[in-house]
């Protein structure tokens, strides 16, 4: 599984693959049919269900990161 930092923002991450927060913060996706399911940290919830064209914010104490995803398999990652 590859895995990203905060310095590689922003990034496209593939299924399979994580990004690692400044503050230590995991995220990654597990697809759902075109929706992804949005995995913060290591919990086997989603923290949401993420559909195309839509956006989750993940807020942390280093500050805000926006998450978006299109048809395909990859998530977007950036700083806010």
């Amino acid at each position: 599984m590859s895995q990203f930092t905060e310095a590689d923002l922003p990034v496209d991450v593939h299924h399979g693959e994580m990004v690692t927060l400044a503050d230590g913060t995991t995220v990654r996706f597990e697809s759902n049919g075109e929706a992804k399911n949005i995995m913060v940290n290591d919990g086997f919830e989603p923290a949401c269900t993420l559909f195309p064209g839509n956006e989750f914010v993940v807020e942390t104490a280093q500050g805000n990161y926006r998450l978006t995803c299109d048809f395909g398999d990859a998530m977007r990652v950036e700083k806010m």
